[in-house]
């Protein structure tokens, strides 16, 4: 037989274990859905294997000596804010404060949380921003519907802050030339100075003058004047030189001063003597010497040389 008291002390132990396991389900449901709201809406400081890292996994090991690389990628609060309504498409005009209030603070604390120093200016906007949300939140009287927003002052520095921002980076586009880099037009003065001539006598002349002339030679070229030659006057000498009755040794005509071009105009003269029928040529045999002699003269019938034409 069972005692009633121990029945209903197990009784309650497991009406105690049950009511604890409901209440851890229910924890880790709602820190999954806490964590899928807070990855939807959080700015990603990583990237893992594709998927972005909003949280610092508890159980990552970070040397002491870890190298630690940060990019300065906003210049201040304000810039910050533009991003963030930038990266939600929204207008400036309908800001959604809560949201960027709080994608705003998260950026603070990962800041803090790497130890980066922040500048006092993005705590200022940190108060300011929650400043802007209790005053929401309050509620309005009814007279006085009118009141200015109180994202009024906000809106108004994003936009000033903007159009300043797009007119640096269209500056930024420019040429550098005229922007950063002047270039100077400056023409140097005309100089005009007097220099008195120098005194020249009779011997500077006589020997620039000299050594003009001796440059002169050096670049002379030197001009080779070929003499005339004439057949028509050395037939004249051809025929003046053999005798009326006599015979005149072919080589004898020819001179060594006069080169080749005298043998070939000697030569020409002979034959054309020969053409016009006023001399004869006379070999006595074959390889014999060559005579001349006028032509139809009785001495040669009379030695009875054979005349070749």
């Amino acid at each position: 037989m069972v005692n009633p008291d121990i029945q209903e002390t197990q009784q309650h132990q497991a009406e105690q274990t049950d009511g604890s396991k409901n209440t851890e389900n229910q924890a880790a449901g709602d820190d999954k859905s806490a964590a899928q709201n807070s990855s939807q809406g959080e700015m990603p400081f990583a990237l893992v294997q594709g998927e972005p890292l909003t949280v610092v996994p508890q159980d990552l090991y970070i040397p002491p000596d870890a190298l630690e690389v940060i990019l300065e990628a906003f210049e201040g609060p304000l810039d910050l804010l533009l991003y963030l309504i930038k990266r939600q498409n929204i207008d400036i005009l309908e800001i959604p404060l809560e949201e960027t209030t709080r994608q705003y603070m998260k950026y603070i604390d990962l800041m803090q949380n790497l130890k980066i120093e922040l500048a006092s200016e993005y705590l200022l906007m940190a108060a300011m921003l929650a400043e802007i949300k209790s005053r929401m939140l309050l509620p309005r009287p009814a007279e006085s519907e009118d009141e200015d927003d109180p994202r009024a002052e906000l809106i108004r520095r994003l936009q000033e802050y903007e159009r300043f921002k797009t007119a640096a980076q269209d500056i930024d586009e420019m040429p550098r030339v005229r922007r950063e880099i002047y270039l100077t037009d400056i023409e140097p003065p005309e100089l005009h100075t007097d220099r008195p001539l120098p005194t020249v006598d009779l011997r500077d002349i006589l020997f620039a003058f000299k050594d003009a002339m001796a440059r002169a030679e050096m670049y002379s070229h030197h001009h080779i004047q070929r003499e005339a030659l004439s057949v028509r006057e050395r037939m004249t000498r051809v025929l003046s030189s053999i005798s009326s009755d006599g015979f005149t040794d072919y080589t004898s005509l020819f001179t060594i001063e006069e080169g080749r071009r005298g043998v070939v105009v000697t030569l020409l003269a002979i034959l054309e003597l020969v053409k016009e029928q006023l001399i004869d040529l006379v070999q006595a045999e074959a390889f014999a010497p060559i005579h001349l002699t006028v032509a139809g003269s009785q001495s040669n019938e009379a030695a009875g040389i054979d005349t070749e034409n």
